[in-house]
């Protein structure tokens, strides 16, 4: 028995412009001869692969329709294994003579790696043990006029795998699971949520103004309007504006645009989860954060244990809590609940080398700097990080105990950000207030700085709940179940400099 590989044996001696001329000469001889496949328009299947092997006992013997793409032949003269793969895994078929006859036959021997078959056939087992399909009938209905990658290394080059991602979902098993984790986690997400009496809601991708984070947007033009539009950087102030408007549970699971850096964490364009629920607050969100990771990992993957980036992941519910002064204390040694004034909070921090320049030198700066620099890459277990700075939080809520830090969590694993929630500000004058401040900001050359939105803040005057809010970085959590050490494979299609 003799193998094909995916390029070919023949192949293999050729240049890739030869064998498209070779199989667009294939595709040719069909077309004369009016058997054009891509003129097909409907192929019925009875049967995926993972339906036969998984009730092989009901399904032995019986006729079965599949179809996918040829991604192995071997030849025994007058009989053909192949392995067919489709949208659930692979299956072999068995091709020959007598079943097919001679010029069926022939024309199926002309069949290439790659091509898309449409098969009728018996579902047997082999001597061997192999469950498969005795195909009667082969039908070509696409032909591929470019060989797939050779067999046993299969598109491993990182840079061609993102940008011909289908070439890669082709190839590469594990990565075609990466993304079924990734639906599967979303449809879990939304599950989760729509158990609680959540409502799913869709808000606007271009704004007029840009707000809810701190981030540098993406600025487009609308011609009809002749205005400058901004691609949004959260969901938050709308989805606040529906629980002024009496929706008191709302999330949305969407696409966010920031205009910033590139590293295996960020990627231009990515997708959060955002939430608001009325009469909740930050202990709330805690609550639900974990319960949705920690769930998603037993249901998804069967275990709370997950491999990522180098270490064993424990995402058992009862996670660490600590308030970002307690951190600081325990992983710098300053403590800041002792310290109450601007200045010698920033020495202190500078005491222990943390570097401020460039930065407000106040109380809440210098214990956010000292975490940011000292503490964020020491959380390996899953570590919600409590209470920060007001400096940091323009939209939280202040903690009614010191009036210095706010109602706030981020929550940490493996020294990655994976959610940030709030009690949510809820008072008017209060959020001008923060929004005049990124106004300053912004004035003293800091284009990541927020805007001011009227508009939300006449909304608020309406009187809002007090509310729980949280945004959870989807992508980010599907790196974490599938064990990926950058945003882009758990991307389908990540942003990619253009080639020259």
């Amino acid at each position: 028995m003799t193998e094909e590989k995916n390029t070919g044996a023949p192949e293999q001696e050729m240049d890739l412009s030869e064998q498209r001329l070779i199989r667009r000469a294939k595709l040719k001889e069909l077309q004369d001869a009016g058997e054009d496949p891509f003129q097909i328009t409907k192929y019925v299947v009875t049967a995926r692969s993972a339906d036969v092997k998984e009730k092989f006992e009901e399904m032995e013997g019986k006729q079965v329709s599949v179809a996918g793409r040829i991604m192995s032949k071997r030849g025994m003269g007058k009989a053909v294994f192949c392995d067919l793969q489709d949208g659930k895994g692979r299956i072999q078929l068995y091709v020959r003579i007598d079943e097919l006859g001679e010029e069926a036959f022939a024309k199926f021997k002309k069949i290439d790696i790659g091509d898309i078959v449409g098969v009728e056939g018996e579902v047997f087992k082999t001597k061997r043990g192999e469950i498969s399909v005795k195909a009667h009938k082969v039908t070509l209905l696409s032909k591929s006029l470019i060989p797939l990658p050779e067999k046993f290394h299969g598109l491993k080059d990182t840079e061609t795998r993102f940008r011909q991602r289908y070439v890669d979902l082709i190839m590469n098993e594990d990565v075609r699971r990466t993304f079924e984790i990734r639906t599967k986690f979303i449809r879990h997400v939304r599950a989760y949520l729509d158990a609680r009496d959540y409502m799913e809601v869709e808000t606007p991708i271009l704004n007029t103004i840009s707000g809810g984070a701190t981030a540098r947007p993406f600025i487009t033009h609308h011609n009809t309007l002749d205005i400058d539009m901004y691609m949004r950087i959260a969901t938050e102030l709308h989805l606040k504006r529906l629980i002024v408007g009496g929706f008191e549970r709302v999330y949305e699971i969407g696409r966010i645009f920031r205009n910033e850096g590139m590293d295996p964490k960020h990627n231009p364009e990515f997708t959060t989860i955002e939430l608001y629920e009325s009469y909740a607050d930050f202990h709330d969100m805690m609550d639900i954060a974990e319960g949705i990771l920690s769930s998603a990992a037993k249901d998804i993957l069967g275990s709370y244990q997950v491999e990522w980036l180098g270490e064993t992941i424990d995402l058992t519910p009862g996670w660490k809590r600590l308030t970002m002064i307690d951190a600081v204390k325990q992983y710098v040694g300053v403590d800041f609940d002792a310290i109450s004034d601007d200045e010698t909070a920033c020495r202190a921090a500078e005491a222990v080398g943390i570097d401020m320049e460039g930065c407000e030198r106040t109380w809440g700066t210098a214990l956010y700097e000292c975490f940011d620099q000292r503490v964020e890459e020491k959380l390996i277990q899953p570590t919600f990080i409590t209470m920060y700075p007001v400096e940091v939080s323009p939209l939280t809520k202040r903690s009614p105990k010191d009036p210095r830090l706010t109602e706030r969590f981020e929550l940490f694993i493996n020294h990655c950000e994976f959610a940030n929630a709030f009690s949510e500000l809820n008072d008017p004058i209060d959020q001008r207030g923060r929004f005049e401040h990124e106004l300053a900001l912004r004035d003293m050359g800091n284009d990541e700085a927020g805007m001011m939105d009227e508009d939300f803040i006449n909304a608020l005057e309406y009187g809002m709940t007090p509310t729980g809010g949280m945004g959870i970085g989807i992508d980010r959590a599907v790196m974490l179940l599938t064990n990926s050490d950058t945003i882009r494979e758990v991307i389908l299609f990540p942003t990619m400099k253009p080639l020259d």
